[in-house]
């Protein structure tokens, strides 16, 4: 199985909506961290490889899979986009980058501020940032010259008749036009706010 959709967006630009999106548009199953939560046992060791640059691993990755949004594939996004030359590629983004940091430094990096006392999921997390250019996730600035330049990276690497550039507020139509299938007639998913995220890790 190949992926048909990759999702180049960070976490926290609508990623848990988008999965649910894809899914019920395409029917398939699509790759997120939440994957990576429920086969900890299997799947933090094959990132780990993928980490230390190993590119073979991500049809075992992502056997099953029909898209990926979200961290940690979307760190990988310049080898995914080669890798899967025929896939659709989605860049999630908020309205603004000043958007993003008020939700990330809420929630995905709150978490990374906070011991865990798991290492192999440190080091997972960690080889993820230091992917994206972030070495300190106290650091707003940082954060943000690194999520522009992710999103304009993605811009100029991938031709425009492949890309599809969506943020949360956008709903069902743009991903209905560029996957050729019908607008539903429920509303869009709002899935992960950042109270629910704080709200579900007992940090509030």
């Amino acid at each position: 199985m190949t992926l048909r959709i990759v999702g180049t967006g960070l976490p926290r630009t609508g990623t848990t909506s988008l999965k649910e999106a894809i899914e019920q548009l395409t029917g398939g199953s699509c790759y997120h961290m939440t994957e990576v939560f429920s086969r900890l046992d299997t799947h933090l060791a094959l990132w780990q490889r993928a980490l230390d640059g190993e590119t073979d691993v991500f049809d075992e990755i992502f056997d099953g899979f029909t898209a990926a949004v979200d961290w940690p594939a979307s760190g990988f996004w310049p080898t995914l986009i080669e890798r899967y030359p025929d896939a659709l590629v989605i860049l999630s983004r908020r309205v603004d980058a000043a958007t993003w940091w008020g939700s990330v430094d809420q929630t995905v990096w709150e978490g990374m501020r906070r011991e865990t006392g798991f290492e192999q999921w440190d080091r997972m997390v960690g080889g993820l940032c230091d992917r994206f250019g972030v070495s300190d996730v106290h650091d707003r600035e940082q954060a943000i010259e690194a999520y522009e330049a992710q999103n304009q990276a993605v811009r100029d690497q991938v031709p425009p008749d492949r890309l599809l550039e969506w943020q949360p507020s956008d709903g069902w139509a743009p991903l209905c036009k560029a996957l050729d299938v019908d607008v539903p007639d429920e509303p869009f998913p709002r899935r992960n706010p950042t109270a629910e995220f704080r709200a579900m890790n007992g940090w509030d």
